[in-house]
């Protein structure tokens, strides 16, 4: 399976909560002590892409990893020359880590993450698929977070409050080499 093969009204799915174990690491080298609230996602996704492809329908996958969801996003648009819209609130990040990333100022759609990953589904099964991945240990906490669309030229992001904005690649990895 590529990365760059998205197509219009794909669905975009995040396998499970993102930048957990970004934070993680970041809290245990530089003793913040955010390690008793957030743990390493770091999974084996062997299992979860199998059920995945019984399922049928997937077109694409990519692992958040450096750069985190806000990379992965940009990479993919770029390579399958489509656009993509992202919902902020359907993405599925821990209060924990929203909260470390506000107090450090950091964006948590660009820390990286292990264990997780993002699917392009075509439109069709997108809802199987969901319940495929959150039948799975890893994946019981995936959502569909947006749509590839021909109407934009990379990713937009669908803020809380309804705006848009760009979703722009991050210049540098906040929490550098995390594996």
């Amino acid at each position: 399976m590529t990365d760059d093969n998205l197509g219009e009204g794909d669905a975009i799915i995040a396998t499970g909560t993102l930048g957990d174990h970004g934070i993680a690491l970041l809290s245990f080298r530089e003793g913040y002590g955010f390690d008793s609230v957030v743990k390493s996602d770091i999974a084996p996704l062997n299992g979860l892409v199998e059920d995945i492809l019984k399922v049928g329908g997937a077109v694409s996958m990519k692992d958040p990893t450096r750069g985190g969801l806000a990379n992965a996003v940009n990479e993919w648009s770029t390579k399958s020359k489509i656009g993509i819209e992202v919902v902020e609130n359907s993405i599925p990040i821990n209060e924990a880590v929203k909260n470390a990333c506000e107090m450090l100022g950091l964006d948590p759609l660009t820390i990286g993450n292990e264990g997780k990953m993002i699917v392009g589904v075509v439109k069709e099964r997108e809802e199987e698929v969901l319940r495929a991945i959150r039948a799975h240990p890893y994946g019981r906490n995936a959502a569909i977070i947006g749509h590839a669309t021909s109407k934009y030229h990379g990713v937009v992001l669908i803020t809380e409050v309804g705006g848009k904005r760009i979703l722009e690649p991050p210049v540098g990895d906040p929490v550098p080499r995390i594996c």
